[in-house]
């Protein structure tokens, strides 16, 4: 018997969400109550309330406004199953890199050499430059902490690592980052990687696991931050 997959926490947050729409307690064209008294009203968590308004927001049945709400469009499809294309949860998403990667780079801490400590470094920079100058830096984000896994001497890790990373690319995660990546979260995140690196300059793995959770914590909460800035005006 094929087995079902589970239905992801946003999915059943942004049904109920739908379901207000069609009983009309959410009318086309209003705007959606404060995140905080919607999160209350549903009793779920805040950060699973803002993944589900942008998945909906995907599927064309609100719209974010920046500086303004969120609204209910009109004709905008009631099809819930769009939704199950669009990626795991980026938050559990993240919780995971850095349940993942704080063990990571304390195996790396051990095997780390001068050449691949220079080597990240230069990511660093590359990052910051390419911040500065409007783009994305997310490849040069990408080479920094693969090269940690690298480091670590893991295939199986580097393997989870990589599949973790590139989960950004999920469309859920996509349109997350659209609201809140900017070139001052990318400078935040630059500076979070220069903590790392002077942990792994010390060859201090507990440090180094440290600054890499903390980061990965920021991460998190740029991104749903980034959403409630959108979301509530």
């Amino acid at each position: 018997m094929k087995m079902t997959e589970p239905k992801r926490l946003y999915q059943s947050v942004a049904a109920q969400i739908l379901a207000l729409i069609r009983q009309g307690e959410l009318p086309v064209g209003e705007r959606l109550p404060p995140e905080r008294e919607l999160a209350q009203r549903l009793g779920v968590s805040r950060p699973s309330l803002r993944e589900a308004l942008v998945a909906l927001e995907i599927g064309g049945q609100i719209e974010i406004r920046m500086s303004s709400g969120v609204y209910v469009l009109d004709g905008g499809a009631r099809d819930e199953g769009v939704m199950g294309a669009l990626g795991d949860s980026p938050s559990e998403l993240m919780q995971a890199r850095a349940a993942i990667e704080g063990s990571v780079v304390v195996l790396a801490t051990a095997h780390m050499t001068a050449a691949t400590l220079e080597r990240l470094r230069r990511t660093i920079e590359r990052m910051r430059r390419l911040a500065n100058a409007g783009k994305s830096p997310i490849e040069a984000d990408r080479q920094f902490h693969m090269l940690i896994a690298e480091c670590a001497g893991n295939l199986v890790l580097s393997r989870f690592v990589a599949e973790l990373f590139d989960s950004r690319h999920d469309p859920l995660a996509v349109a997350i980052r659209g609201h809140a990546e900017s070139a001052q979260t990318w400078t935040a995140a630059a500076d979070e990687h220069e903590r790392i690196l002077k942990a792994l300059q010390s060859g201090d793995p507990i440090a180094a696991q440290t600054m890499m959770r903390a980061h990965l914590s920021a991460s998190e909460e740029r991104w749903i931050s980034g959403v409630l800035k959108s979301a509530d005006g």
